[in-house]
C-alpha cells in the first residue's frame, strides 16, 4: 500500500477528528494518503480530491462512520476494485466491523499485507418506461419500491427470467443482495443470508396476502418487476440513498452487476460474531 484514501461521516465530529489523526498515522508510515474534498475543508486541510475521483487514484480507502457511509463510498469505488476498511463510528454496523480500538491494529495488518478479502456482490438496477431506458443504479444492498404515505397497496407483477412469479399486493417490495439480507430486508422479515452466497432475495413490504413470504433466487436470474397501478404515488430507492418516482406500467430490471464491492475482513471478528454481537443473540 503506497496511498491511501479517507472518507468520513462529515456530520459526525468524533470522525473528522479520528480522520486527523489518522492522516498523520499514515504520513509518518510514508503513505501518500487523499482526503475527500469536503472532509478536507472540515480538517482544515488545503488539498482535497474530488469525492467520485479519489478512488482511482489510490491502492486502498478507508470508511470512518457507519453503514450507510460505507454504502455511498462503495458505489463512487464502482468497478474499480478498490478494497474498503470501514471502521464503525455508530451504533449499527455490519458492513463497518472494526472498531475504532482495533483501527491502528488492523491498519498495521494492512500495510504489511496480512489482510483477507470478502467480495460481496452488487446488483444492477434499471427502470424502463414505454420501452426507454430511463435510469441505471449500482447497488450494494438493495434496491426497494415503496409507496408514499397516503397511497394505497402497490400491484406490483414480478417475473423471474421468463417466469412469471406472483403479483404482489403490498406497501413494497425489496430486492437484496445477500450484503443487504441485515438491513430493510431483516426488519421485513426477509430471511439473514450469509454474504459469500450468490443469490438475491425478494421481500414483499407488509403483503396482504399473508401466504406471500420472501423468496431466494439465484444471482444469475434477472428479476422484472411490472407497475400495476395508476394514481398511486410509488418511489423507487437504491441503497436508501438515491432514487427516484415510478409511474404506472414503468418496469423495473434487476440482476447482479457486473462489479463487486470489495471490503477488508476484521482479523478479529467474522461474520457469526458480528451477529451475535450487533443483534444481541443470546441475550435476556
Amino acid at each position: 500500500m503506497k496511498s491511501i484514501g479517507i472518507y468520513a461521516k462529515r456530520t459526525n465530529p468524533d470522525a473528522v477528528h479520528v480522520a486527523k489523526q489518522l492522516r498523520e498515522w499514515l504520513a509518518g508510515r510514508d503513505i501518500r494518503v487523499l482526503v475527500e474534498r469536503e472532509l478536507a475543508a472540515d480538517m482544515g486541510i488545503a488539498e482535497g480530491f474530488p469525492g467520485r475521483e479519489l478512488p482511482a487514484m489510490v491502492d486502498c480507502i478507508v470508511v470512518l462512520g457507519g453503514d450507510g457511509t460505507l454504502i455511498s463510498v462503495a458505489r463512487k469505488v464502482g468497478n474499480l476494485g478498490v478494497p474498503i476498511l470501514g471502521v464503525n463510528l455508530g451504533s449499527l454496523g455490519f458492513l463497518t466491523e472494526i472498531t475504532l480500538d482495533d483501527l491502528y491494529d488492523e491498519l498495521q495488518r494492512v500495510l504489511s499485507g496480512d489482510f483477507t478479502i470478502s467480495d460481496r456482490i452488487m446488483i444492477q438496477a434499471g427502470i424502463e418506461r414505454q420501452g426507454t431506458r430511463i435510469a441505471d443504479y449500482q447497488v450494494l444492498n438493495d434496491v426497494v419500491i415503496n409507496k408514499g404515505a397516503l397511497a394505497r397497496i402497490v400491484d406490483m407483477e414480478v417475473w423471474v427470467d421468463d417466469h412469471y412469479l406472483t403479483t404482489f399486493k403490498a406497501d413494497g417490495l425489496i430486492v437484496s443482495s445477500p450484503t443487504g439480507s441485515t438491513a430493510y430486508n431483516l426488519a421485513a422479515g426477509g430471511p439473514i443470508i450469509y454474504p459469500g452466497l450468490h443469490c438475491l432475495v425478494i421481500t414483499p413490504i407488509c403483503p396482504h396476502m399473508l401466504t406471500n413470504r420472501p423468496i431466494i433466487v439465484s444471482d444469475e436470474s434477472l428479476i422484472r418487476i411490472i407497475m400495476r397501478f395508476n394514481e398511486e404515488r410509488v418511489f423507487f430507492t437504491a441503497d436508501g440513498q438515491v432514487g427516484m418516482a415510478l409511474q404506472g406500467q414503468d418496469v423495473v430490471e434487476i440482476c447482479k452487476a457486473d462489479m463487486c464491492t470489495r471490503l477488508i475482513r476484521s482479523g478479529k471478528k467474522e461474520f457469526f460474531e458480528v451477529l451475535r454481537t450487533k443483534l444481541r443473540w443470546g441475550e435476556r
